[in-house]
């Protein structure tokens, strides 16, 4: 990735989650000034924005002085899909992202890139089907979330302002995200493919996400829907005996779809079940190159 020496004053909802701590780490050791948009000010440090985007609450003049927005807010999607939470998921997106367009939408001297949060849940469940940026989005409750989080940046397209879409696939690290949860049965040997194991899983690196999110703040061309994952997509059978190999522990034992379904319902059905196989061809063409680019390299360096 080409250096840019440039520091860059930075916004960033959700910066105390999974994603948004790695990524505050990596902006401030590079030399920029990421600052929290948070509820609470507590533990979101001295400089921190509040507001309240269930309220609509945002100050005006908030995002004054920023060079770039980026925005990761919205409900944890892995739990069970009650209708409550459905709402939550689709309300906590849509709603942060409009606030946050029609703040950026009404400013004189906006922040010149507003980098928001989406997911490759947007294509849906699409067996082998090789899918990249162009791609039509797929049908179902998660795609639709998804569709109406991207399109809701929209009051924030003005003058020069660059909106691009980090449609981000399954992020590994031990520490956190789905990886965490996955470890403790495969450490003792209980892991196995899920159903099948024929459903692709597009997945990336933490480091390697957070490099790229630190790349598009400054690829200019890089505008709408990125794709924010490997170069290389793998089954699940094959994620699962890769895993077992970085651990040295055997993955004889798979989980049926039908514990799949019972236990988590449409939520397992949408995360666990469908297969996605993503490829990240805009990221790719703005010269961005990644440390990890197979499964094996990933999580041998995530877990070893």
């Amino acid at each position: 990735m080409t250096n840019h020496p440039k520091p860059l004053r930075i916004a960033i909802t959700g910066a105390t989650g999974f994603l948004g701590r790695a990524l505050v780490a990596r902006l401030a050791a590079r030399g920029h000034s990421p600052v929290a948009i948070t509820r609470e000010r507590s533990g979101a440090g001295r400089d921190a924005i509040l507001w309240n985007p269930e309220r609509g609450e945002l100050h005006p003049d908030a995002l004054a002085g920023f060079d770039a927005v980026i925005n990761l807010a919205g409900e944890n999607v892995a739990q069970r899909w009650t209708d409550e939470v459905k709402r939550a998921i689709r309300e906590s997106r849509v709603k942060a992202t409009d606030l946050l367009a029609r703040t950026i939408g009404a400013m004189a001297s906006p922040p010149n890139v507003f980098l928001s949060g989406s997911a490759i849940g947007i294509y849906g469940d699409r067996g082998a089907e090789l899918l990249d940026e162009s791609s039509p989005r797929g049908q179902g409750f998660f795609p639709d979330v998804v569709a109406a989080w991207e399109a809701a940046t929209a009051p924030a397209k003005r003058g020069d302002v660059r909106i691009t879409h980090l449609r981000t696939g399954l992020v590994l690290d031990a520490n956190g995200g789905a990886l965490a949860k996955m470890l403790p049965p495969f450490r003792l040997g209980l892991g196995g493919r899920i159903g099948s194991g024929e459903q692709m899983v597009s997945w990336i690196a933490l480091d390697d996400w957070t490099r790229a999110v630190e790349h598009l703040l400054h690829a200019g061309h890089a505008e709408g829907p990125v794709n924010l994952v490997a170069p290389s997509p793998d089954s699940n059978a094959d994620f699962t005996h890769a895993l077992g190999t970085a651990l040295g522990r055997p993955t004889m034992i798979p989980v049926p779809e039908t514990a799949i379904r019972l236990a988590f319902g449409e939520m397992g059905e949408t995360t666990l079940l469908a297969s996605q196989r993503v490829v990240p061809t805009r990221l790719l063409g703005t010269g961005f190159a990644f440390e990890y680019e197979t499964v094996e390299q990933a999580l041998k360096a995530a877990v070893g």
